[in-house]
């Protein structure tokens, strides 16, 4: 198959895994999981299953450590609180609505990119910024009436610290491979969320089989499959086409939302989401633009 339709098919894979996620998630409440429950055994598994793939494929595991302080600030850390954000979010909300709100991460990636890198944020930018916030004032609703605010903050937090986990594994993660750190990611956060489990008199394992096997679903389909798509996805058709086609992810949510859960979004709550993730595949392309400028800038710098 060329690789560029079967990275575009990868990436898709990759969507669809993380777009379920949050319906698994709302299956395990239902069978009485809790949050931090939810959140440790699924880093726990994945870290396991991560660690024997790289055994069976004997890739080497040692870190120095400074690397393992890096990832453990990325999983231990960022990775943790917007796991725990986004999770408790689809309590108080629905997750398709989750899902929208989440996907307002590149317009705070451009932001810091703008302060932390000194990127410059260009006209086409700052638009598709415009257009992102004005579709999530479309999905909150005008009014806002109906919407639980936590469920809306949580959200939004999730997002922030999204982007601030993809601004600094950027920076941490070189020359690692991909799967050695999703490994130690998933490990320190299993660690972080273990000690929140403890702090609430958890883990607790006694939910139902539903619980068990939506667990299943998360570590499987929106942890390891999910991951290791995006990863190969990204080898054979680079992280901006990537990222791009990554906008399937909330429209699978919304549609499994809509299907099993009865989830009905308005016509203007759809059209916001339109306007969101446009947004955000507008952003990627003029920062994907940017950079290349830039690197032709200094490609011109050294001839001269």
């Amino acid at each position: 198959m060329n690789a560029l339709y079967a990275g575009v098919l990868y990436v898709f894979a990759s969507a669809a895994g993380f777009g379920v996620m949050s319906i698994f998630a709302i299956y395990a409440y239902e069978a009485g999981a809790s949050v931090s429950t939810l959140l440790f055994l699924r880093f726990l598994l994945a870290a396991l299953l991560f660690f024997v793939w790289m055994a069976v494929k004997r890739e080497p595991l040692r870190i120095s450590r400074q690397q393992g302080l890096a990832l453990f600030c990325l999983g231990g850390v960022l990775y943790t609180l917007q796991s725990l954000s986004f999770f408790s979010s689809v309590q108080y909300i629905p997750a398709s609505m989750t899902a929208l709100l989440l996907y307002t991460f590149p317009v705070y990636v451009a932001v810091l990119n703008y302060f932390v890198n000194k990127e410059a944020l260009r006209k086409q930018t700052i638009g598709a910024m415009a257009l992102s916030l004005a579709g999530l004032v479309l999905v909150l609703g005008l009014s806002f009436d109906g919407i639980q605010p936590l469920g809306v903050g949580l959200a939004l937090a999730a997002a922030v610290l999204y982007s601030v986990y993809f601004i600094v594994g950027n920076r941490v993660v070189t020359g690692l491979s991909p799967y050695v750190t999703s490994a130690y990611v998933s490990l320190f956060a299993a660690i972080s969320t273990f000690g929140l489990a403890l702090k609430d008199g958890e883990p607790a394992l006694d939910f139902s089989g539903q619980g068990w096997l939506a667990l299943g679903g998360i570590v499987l389909f929106s942890t390891i499959l999910a991951m290791g798509c995006l990863f190969r996805g990204i080898q054979l058709i680079g992280s901006t086409r990537a990222s791009v086609l990554s906008t399937l992810e909330p429209v699978v949510t919304i549609g499994f939302s809509a299907l099993l859960f009865g989830e009905r979004l308005g016509w203007l709550q759809m059209l916001g989401g339109f306007a969101v993730l446009l947004g955000a595949v507008l952003i990627v392309r003029s920062q994907n633009r940017q950079t290349g400028q830039q690197a032709e800038e200094a490609d011109a710098k050294q001839i001269t």
